[in-house]
Formats: C-alpha cells, structure tokens, sequence
C-alpha cells in the first residue's frame, strides 16, 4: 500500500521485521495514528486529547512518539492552528486508510454487517438543507436507528476541507467538485428557474433567455455559496454584486432574496428544490423556466475515497433515493453549471460592464 510501516500494524502493537529495522526505527501504533488523525483533525493538542478522551501530556507524547519512529515532524507546531508539514501531509492520507481498514475489521468481528450501527457526521450545503433534508431524515431514521446522524450545514469550501480532515464524515452539495480524494455520487439533477417580482415585464414571457437578463435587476447569494457562481453562469458574467440604488446587498439565503425580489423589484435564479417550498400563486405568476438548454446544479453525496463507513454511504444513498420527488427523478442534466467561479474573471470584467450598458 505505499508505506513500509502500514501492513505492519495490528492491534495498537508495533509488529518488527528486519525491513522495518533497516527503513525505520519503529512502527507507530495504531493508538499513534488515531491521536495523529485527532491533532489533524481539531488543529490543537487539547481539543484532540479532549476528544480521544486522554490527558493532552499523553496524547502529546504518543504523537512526539509516533514522530520519532517515523523519522520526521508530522505537525509544524508553530502554527496556530496546528498544521501539518510537507512531510505529514503526504502521511495523512495513508493514515486514514490503516485506521479506516482497522475500523472495518473491528466491525466485521462484531458481526455489525447486517445491522448498521456507528455515527454519521453529515454536511449540507445551505441552499440545499431546508428543501432536501425532509424527504430523507425521518425515513432513514426508521429503516436505521442504530445509526447516529450528525447534520452540519456548511459550504462547499468549508465542507470539502472537513471530509478532508474526516471532521465530517460525507456530504450533500453541488458538483463536479473535481476532489481526486472525494468520491461523488450523483444524486439528482436540479434545474434553475427565474423567480422575478410581479410587475416585471420579463414575466410575459413562456420561458426566459438568461441572456435576456439585465444584471443591474439581479439579486445574488454572497459569496462563497455555489448557487452565486450558477448564478452568475446562467448570465454570462464573471462576478457581479446585486444592488438597489445606493444600497449594495448579497443575501446569505434563497428565502432573503425571495423577499428582496419581492419587496424591491428585478429577478434572481432559483433551483427547483427552492421554487418546489413556493406557495402556488407566487409559483404560477412569479416563476420562469429559463431557456434550453436548462441550467441545472448537480446534487451529489460526496465522501472521502478511503472510509470504513462505505455502508453507511450506500444505505443513507439508497433511502435519498427512494425519497426523491418525482418531477426531479429523471431530470436530463441539460447544461450542468459550475461549482466554482469562472477563472477567466479578469478578461471579464470588460464585458460585464458592456452587458450592463446595452439595451436588451
């Protein structure tokens, strides 16, 4: 697997063999990697001593151990947070496979195969919480209780970075992320719609061209959540902030730019899993689809490569699955918009200002 050291470790014991004498001067334990993967983890020796309930003194001299025998400093510990030097980083990986493979055998052991059990630390993206989470929740709490679900709502940057360091176990949010150390599994297709205020001319129309659209009417998330960049990408335009006059506003929620739209005129895009929450009147009279090909954001759950809690993603997949309303089970993708900003922002910039002064 890579790692002189990693067939080697079995039970918390250090398993020697003359290749080990030769290569290293011993072979952490597994009660090592654990309070590595903690430090890694809370980024603070007493959080993660807190955590593995120890002493931080214990815990502290297990991991200063473990750094002897390997060789180097697997944490620059001048950096607060703790971080992680170049060396460490490229050990973290193989970490979580030795302890995530231990962890499966114990389960095996066990005999816990036929029965799911274990805590599941779950991440959802905003946009998506609210709309997503009620088709799913209670199900999968019946057909699984011995299964702790733990919900986090995070985005998609601080979200990524908590699989990463398995503060977070999986994830439900927008792709293609792109992650070589993150598995996605598309779940649904979720297509994007115009929501405009009443009055607005652009609502006599059947269905709406994004290029049609007048960026200074348009109402954005702030940044840092997907659906801005979708936005964004739906109009052609590098970067933008929606604004009323002298006032300059980014709205944290799909609900807030609901009511901005609402109370202060123009448009904003918004998924279906939003405009499904609609009341029936603002969904008839307020609500366009927007031209073909469709916009539409990919809905994935997401973990990490390497996890012992494969079961535990198959089965929580499988009850979102069976759960899906069924005008988005069989949506196309149609033109699947990106997650992340569009790196061409600065030749851009230029032609955004051209699309806010010509008459559309």
């Amino acid at each position: 697997m890579g790692a002189p050291w990693r067939d080697r470790v079995e039970n918390g014991n250090r398993l020697s063999t003359s290749h080990d004498r030769h290569s290293l001067s011993g072979v952490p334990s597994l009660t090592q990697l654990r309070y590595i993967l903690a430090v890694h983890r809370h980024g603070h020796f007493g959080k993660a001593a807190e955590a593995c309930h120890v002493s931080q003194p214990t815990l502290s001299a297990q991991v200063q151990r473990a750094e002897e025998e390997l060789g180097f400093e697997v944490f620059d510990r001048r950096c607060k947070p703790i971080g992680l030097t170049d060396k460490g980083r490229a050990l973290i990986e193989p970490t979580h496979e030795v302890v995530s493979a231990h962890e499966r055998l114990l389960q095996m052991a066990r005999g816990q195969f036929d029965c799911l059990t274990g805590d599941l630390a779950l991440g959802v993206i905003p946009t998506v919480a609210p709309y997503v989470l009620p088709w799913f929740l209670k199900p999968f709490a019946e057909a699984h209780p011995r299964v702790r679900l733990h919900i986090f709502e995070r985005t998609t940057e601080g979200m990524v970075e908590d699989m990463q360091s398995r503060r977070l176990d999986a994830g439900i949010l927008a792709t293609p992320l792109d992650v070589s150390s993150l598995t996605e599994r598309v779940l649904f297709n979720d297509p994007f719609y115009l929501y405009a205020e009443a009055s607005e001319p652009i609502l006599e129309r059947g269905e709406v061209d994004p290029s049609a659209l007048e960026p200074s009417k348009l109402w954005l998330l702030q940044d840092g959540h997907c659906v801005r960049n979708q936005t964004l990408a739906v109009c052609g335009l590098a970067d933008g902030t929606a604004h009323l006059g002298s006032v300059r506003f980014e709205a944290g929620s799909l609900e807030t730019l609901r009511h901005l739209v609402d109370a202060s005129g123009g448009y904003t895009i918004l998924p279906e899993t939003f405009v499904r929450s609609l009341p029936r009147e603002p969904r008839r009279k307020q609500v366009r689809p927007l031209g073909d090909p469709t916009p539409t954001r990919e809905i994935s759950l997401v973990h990490p490569k390497a996890s012992w809690k494969a079961d535990l993603f198959d089965a929580l997949e499988a009850v979102i699955r069976a759960h899906i309303p069924r005008s988005l089970r069989h949506v196309e993708p149609g033109k699947v918009l990106p997650v992340q900003p569009q790196p061409s922002a600065p030749a851009a910039a230029p032609r955004r200002k051209k699309s806010r002064t010509r008459a559309d």
